[in-house]
């Protein structure tokens, strides 16, 4: 099923060829069957392809094979938005309502304050993870901004952190209302377009006229292809973008750079750029929130990034701006997440010599665990807490299918352990090394339990 990535490329250069490696025995053991590489160090570009696209009609993965880069699409909505900020279009800090004055949502204080900022960092507050196809007309992202009116509302605008797809409808309707234009047009004409990303597209039909790569899911060490495989057009703004390493790559050194594209057009301001990528509050698992990015430092060196999951397919994008390094990996698996962080992780260390430390557990007592045990529900999933033989586990069981035909089969329980307080690492399985971290309300109970970015709500 897996094959030696060096067969996938015309040259391997020596110093990439132990990232080849480190992949290919990482597809192995995670049954992940396709992955594209790619990386810029050192001034120089490599991509690599391995595996196949689809296990049922098994075509080999090439370097230049698409793959849906998820969430990534995010940055792209937000790069986007700061286009038209720079034309004067949008003020960042004005209520939506500026532009879409019949916005509703189910808190009327939420509906009149909230902010493009607040969308483009996640603390719209409302329940972010909602999904439903409404069609493939133009009308498509209106209809479901029109949704929004039922969402439930779980805390106060910019009260609390919490990862937020729902908002990206928002700002991608926003987009169209002042461009006159779908989005996916907009985006194409404000971003895709003048970066020179021509293998970067929205619709199953640009799409499949290329090779490109099907989800799985990795059932009892099986990998089974995943339906549906389109994302839905109202999710575009959201995570629609299907791409290519090489495009990933040149996306990369746009923003490692000045707002200048690779012809010397400028497509953003140096201010605006930096703008993006500063940090503005705490998100999770040591990251901070800029506009769109993720923030992190590591052992002095700054790592911007957002990867992205669709149904069975996971991908990881991160720079350095200041090391001029970038690294995208594409995967066609819901395991490709444990992939990627380890593939990237080991990428940190190899090439730019720097190592996030692991985090010291703590000793706790049974009866100490058992304050947080108990279920944390949001609407895809429920996780439930227990301590058994003297450990806390954590249980999840996945209630909603999202974007797929059906809820995702759920993985096996993982213990956890405790490194600070209330914040612990998730020990084993498909969540090892994820980190959580649990939220007081004002009266010290446990209010929230934050994993994946998401809080959920702690159930009495």
């Amino acid at each position: 099923m897996i094959t030696d990535i060096a067969s996938n490329t015309a040259e391997i250069d020596a110093d990439f060829q132990p990232l080849n490696g480190r992949i290919v025995e990482a597809m192995a053991r995670l049954h992940v069957p396709g992955v594209v590489v790619g990386i810029i160090h050192d001034g120089k570009e490599h991509v690599a392809g391995s595996g196949v696209t689809n296990l049922d009609h098994p075509a080999p993965v090439g370097g230049d094979t698409l793959f849906q880069i998820g969430s990534t699409t995010k940055t792209v909505t937000a790069t986007a938005v700061m286009r038209l900020v720079e034309r004067g279009q949008i003020d960042l800090y004005a209520p939506i309502r500026s532009y879409l004055p019949e916005l509703r949502l189910s808190d009327e204080a939420a509906a009149a304050g909230v902010t493009m900022h607040h969308l483009l960092t996640h603390t719209g507050g409302w329940i972010g993870d909602f999904f439903q196809d409404t069609g493939r007309g133009e009308d498509a992202l209106e209809t479901m901004v029109a949704k929004l009116a039922d969402v439930p509302q779980l805390t106060a605008l910019g009260e609390i952190w919490s990862y937020n797809n729902a908002g990206f409808y928002l700002a991608g309707r926003v987009i169209e209302v002042l461009t006159g234009k779908p989005y996916e047009v907009a985006a194409k004409e404000l971003v895709l377009d003048p970066l020179g990303m021509d293998r970067s597209f929205f619709f199953p039909e640009e799409v499949m006229v290329h090779s490109f790569a099907v989800g799985h899911n990795v059932i009892d060490g099986t990998p089974t292809v995943t339906t549906p495989w389109p994302v839905p057009r109202s999710a575009n703004p959201v995570g629609g973008i299907t791409s290519s390493a090489p495009d990933q790559l040149r996306y990369a050194r746009f923003h490692m750079g000045d707002g200048t594209a690779s012809n010397g057009i400028r497509i953003l301001s140096p201010e605006s750029m930096k703008l993006m990528q500063t940090p503005t509050m705490r998100a999770d698992e040591g990251r901070e929130m800029g506009l769109a990015w993720f923030i992190r430092d590591i052992d002095g060196v700054r790592i911007v990034q957002h990867g992205g999951g669709t149904n069975g397919q996971l991908s990881a994008f991160m720079f350095a701006p200041e090391r001029d390094f970038a690294l995208t990996i594409l995967t066609n698996a819901d395991r490709g997440s444990e992939l990627n962080l380890e593939v990237t992780r080991w990428a940190l260390q190899r090439y730019l010599g720097i190592l996030e430390p692991e985090p010291v557990h703590l000793e706790q007592t049974a009866e100490e665990l058992a304050a947080y045990a108990g279920r944390y529900v949001a609407p895809l999933s429920e996780l439930d807490l227990v301590v058994r033989n003297g450990a806390l586990v954590l249980e999840t069981t996945f209630t909603d299918a999202g974007l797929g035909d059906e809820p995702r089969p759920s993985p096996p329980p993982s213990r956890v352990a405790f490194y600070e307080d209330d914040k612990f690492v998730a020990l084993e399985g498909p969540l090892k090394d994820t980190r959580g971290e649990f939220l007081r309300g004002a009266d010290g109970r446990i209010a929230w339990l934050r994993l994946g970015g998401r809080i959920r709500r702690r159930e009495t």
